[in-house]
This record gives C-alpha cells, sequence and structure tokens, in this order.
C-alpha cells in the first residue's frame, strides 16, 4: 500500500489520460475546447491534493524510487505546468485537424514521465522515465503534420534527442561497469569509500550521463536543437518544452550531481562552471538579431539553464534552493508568456514580433501579461525574475569566497543581464510604442483571463513576498546535506 500511495499523482494523471482517450474512441465528444478546460481543471484539482501528501524519508521499489520533499517539489511543479498547458492547448485546439483529445493525452502522459523524474534514484529508472517525456515530445512537437515548421521541429528533436539518448545509456554502462550499481545512494556510499581519483573509466562514463542531460536542459554545446523546435512546434508544446521539460531536466541533474556524485564533485564543478558561463553568453547574446517571438524564447530558454548551471556549479546549499527557486518562478513568467502569445497568435497568424506591435492598446490584458513576463525574464524588480537571479548570483559569490575564480562566472553572467535587457525590451516597445497594422481588439477568454491573472500575480507576489517559494526550495534541497 505504501508503494501505491508515493505514485499516487502519477497513477492519477495516467488514468485520466486513459480515459480520455478511451471516452473519445467510443463516444467522441463535439466540444473538444471543453474537454481542454475540464482536462486542466482536473489537473488542477490533483495539484491541490499533492499538498496533502506527505514525503517519506525510506525509498521505494528496491531503492528506485523516492517521495522525498524535493520530489514533491518537482511533481507540484510539473502539475502547475501541465494544467495551465492544458489550458493553451483546449486554446489552441481549433488550429490542430484531428487527434485533439489524443494531444491533450499526450501531454498528460509526457507529464507521468516527469513526475515520475522527480522521484528517480537509479539510473535504470533515469532512463526509463526519460523517454516516456522524450518520446512524447517527438510526437507532439511534430503534431501539426500539414506544416512544415512542425514536421522540421519534431525531426531536429528526434534525431538529436536520440543522440543524446545513446550518450545516456552508454554513460549509465560506463559507471555500472566501473562500480557494480546504478543506484544513487549506494554510489554515493562506494564513491565516498574510495581513495584517490575515479577511475578514467567511471570519469567517461559521468561526462556521458552529463551530454545526455545537458541536451535535456539546452546547455552549450548541445543547445543547438532549441531554437528550432521552440520555433516550429505547437506553440503548447513550446510552453511545456520551456517549462516542464527544463524542470524535467535540473531534476534529473540536481539527484544525479548531489545524490549520486557528490564526493566527485571537484571532477565535476570546474566543468558545470565553464559551461554555464559559455551557456549565458550563447543564449543572451543570440537571441539579439531575433525576430520571431518563439525563437526569441527559445535562444532565452538556453540563457536561463545558464542562469541555473550559475546555483549548480556553486555546489552549496544555497546554490541547490536557488536554482529550485528559480524554476518555480519561472515556470510562472514562461507560462504567462506563452499564455499571450497563443492568443495573441490566435488573432494575427503570426509569431512574429512586429504583430504583438499595439497589443497594450489591442487588448491591456495580453500586452501587461507579456510586457511582464519579459521584465521578469529579464531580471528587473519588483518581479520574481529578479529575486530568482539574486539567489542565483549570491551562491556564486559564496563559492568564490573559497574559489575566486568564480568571481569570473558571476561577471559573466551580469553582463549577460544586461545584454538581455536590450531584446526583452524589445518586446516592450512593440506592444506599447509602435502601432499596430490591424488595431482592433483581441478577444480573451474566461479560462486564459484566469490563467493569466493567476500567473501575474504570482509573479509579483513572489517578487515582493519570496518567503514561501524561498522556504519550500530551501526545505527540498535539504535533502542533499548540502553545506
Amino acid at each position: 500500500m505504501m508503494s501505491l500511495y508515493a505514485v499516487q499523482l502519477e497513477c492519477l494523471v495516467a488514468t485520466w489520460a486513459i480515459i480520455l482517450l478511451l471516452v473519445d474512441a467510443f463516444s467522441p465528444m463535439p466540444n473538444k475546447r471543453l474537454v481542454g478546460y475540464v482536462a486542466a481543471g482536473f489537473v488542477a484539482v490533483a495539484l491541490l491534493y499533492s499538498f496533502a501528501i506527505q514525503p517519506i524519508d525510506n525509498p521505494f521499489f528496491h531503492g528506485m524510487f523516492r517521495l522525498d520533499p524535493f520530489a514533491l517539489y518537482f511533481k507540484r511543479l510539473f502539475l502547475l505546468a501541465l494544467a495551465v498547458v492544458l489550458l493553451m492547448a483546449a486554446e489552441f485546439s481549433p488550429r490542430i485537424e484531428s487527434g485533439v483529445v489524443e494531444f491533450y493525452a499526450l501531454l498528460m502522459l509526457c507529464a507521468v514521465g516527469m513526475l515520475v523524474i522527480a522521484s528517480v534514484n537509479d539510473f535504470i529508472l533515469l532512463f526509463v522515465s526519460l523517454e516516456l517525456v522524450t518520446i512524447t515530445l517527438y510526437v507532439l512537437a511534430s503534431y501539426l503534420r500539414r506544416q512544415l515548421p512542425s514536421l522540421e521541429a519534431g525531426t531536429k528533436y528526434l534525431i538529436l534527442g536520440a543522440l543524446a539518448s545513446g550518450f545516456t545509456v552508454y554513460g549509465i554502462a560506463y559507471i555500472f561497469g566501473t562500480t557494480g550499481t546504478t543506484n544513487f545512494d549506494r554510489l554515493a556510499d562506494l564513491l565516498h569509500s574510495q581513495t584517490g581519483a575515479p577511475s578514467s573509466a567511471f570519469v567517461f562514463g559521468m561526462l556521458l550521463v552529463l551530454t545526455g542531460l545537458g541536451f535535456k536542459i539546452a546547455s552549450v554545446p548541445f543547445q543547438v536543437w532549441a531554437p528550432d523546435v521552440y520555433q516550429g512546434a505547437p506553440t503548447p508544446v513550446t510552453a511545456f518544452l520551456a517549462v516542464g521539460s527544463k524542470a524535467a531536466g535540473f531534476a534529473l541533474l540536481l539527484r544525479v550531481l548531489y545524490a549520486g556524485l557528490l564526493p566527485v564533485s571537484m571532477v565535476w564543478n570546474a566543468l558545470i562552471a565553464v559551461l554555464a558561463g559559455a551557456t549565458i553568453l550563447y543564449g543572451n547574446l543570440g537571441a539579439i538579431p531575433q525576430h520571431n517571438i518563439k525563437r526569441l524564447l527559445g535562444y532565452s530558454s538556453i540563457g536561463h539553464a545558464g542562469y541555473m548551471l550559475m546555483g549548480v556549479a556553486a555546489v552549496n546549499a544555497l546554490g541547490a534552493g536557488a536554482v529550485l527557486f528559480y524554476l518555480g518562478q519561472y515556470a510562472f513568467t514562461n507560462l504567462c508568456a506563452f499564455l499571450a502569445i497563443i492568443a495573441v497568435t490566435a488573432a494575427t497568424r503570426s509569431d512574429e514580433i512586429p504583430s504583438f506591435s499595439g497589443l497594450g492598446k489591442r487588448s491591456p490584458i495580453l500586452g501587461l501579461a507579456l510586457f511582464l513576463s519579459m521584465m521578469s525574464l529579464a531580471g528587473v524588480p519588483p518581479l520574481s525574475g529578479f529575486f530568482g537571479k539574486f539567489q542565483l548570483f549570491a551562491a556564486v559569490i559564496q563559492r568564490a569566497q573559497v574559489d575566486s575564480s568564480y568571481y569570473v562566472l558571476a561577471a559573466i553572467g551580469a553582463v549577460a543581464v544586461v545584454i538581455s535587457l536590450y531584446f526583452y525590451l524589445g518586446v516592450g516597445r512593440a506592444i506599447y510604442l509602435q502601432e499596430a497594422e490591424d488595431a482592433s481588439p483581441i478577444n480573451v477568454s474566461t479560462p486564459m483571463r484566469i490563467g493569466l491573472i493567476v500567473c501575474m500575480v504570482a509573479m509579483i507576489g513572489i517578487g515582493i513576498f519570496q518567503r514561501p517559494l524561498l522556504q519550500a526550495s530551501i526545505s527540498a534541497a535539504k535533502v542533499f546535506s548540502l553545506k
């Protein structure tokens, strides 16, 4: 019974996805948009229910699965992302020619993989859950089968994702071959008891696993897929990639590095720091010339992965908590941006930045939502993005007291923040300072309006009252026993 208690959220979401498929197969529902709203409402209820679930210290399923505060933090984050993405999918449904309910079900099954990822404590379960997420995203990215950009996005994601999966499983084989275990706890104990540097075969396996995880979070040099896939995929899928998939990648990265490989942190922390600096610069410099807002957010996503890698590279309790806090506020910010983008593109049939000109007059709520999202991504106070970046920089500065080379990483991050203001304010200029060719108002449905208001209140509220999310992130990060 305790094992069922540990996986109840996964079972709830998977069961609901199967019910949707069966009902639509035997009695097709004419109002597909309403189905999406109902699915989003169910997931919202599951999110509220998750706060009644208590963490358990002991692992389940032969030590492969954990239900600790870290797992619950990410499960709630994934359910939040799924609920809002299903709302987006419902609004987007008129643009899907066929298989709308299947689209909802695939999003939910993808989220099941993410929920499992939050609890991963073994390389075998890591690979299985990662593939469940990745394979469903291959299908979702190319779901608009008659549109070449969507097919191109799905193909690129499939080819590069398959390559990354190959690296991951090859690395797992090396780690198992050199240590005799795939369990994170036993691996950490074994590495802690060893004297001297780890073997070259083990280090090679570790680097291969980090290659696969680097693809998931879109860090340099594994980032080339992100802008193309973000631009070509259906917008709800792009939002799920930006929020859910990226959070899943960082959940795995933190588990692997801090739960399994912490005793050999001297081997990987310098590499993570270098990748963080390179990723920050690539993402922010690459976003400058972009004219498509989804592509711009693709480069932005790369840059933000670099900021979060700063917290990972710090290898301290402040850094781990900062990464979790950043992911929490980043979810609200990105979801708000994509909600606005879906509403605007439904009216303009374009996701080029000039199509957002005059949005502040055409729809004040959409203009405000998108503008606040851009400013939060830029790190402008008092929005949540500012405090998120502040926490990450504080973690790096704390580490710099021991290793002065981290000051260079902090300086790179600071320069990139200034650079990012240019392209984020460019979107703001289009919203409020440029005139639209078509000045007709843009209608916003009630569910979308509710979603936008919730996300905007969260962005402003977390920026001013950081304590609740900060305490939750610090509590979740305590499972790694960092100093």
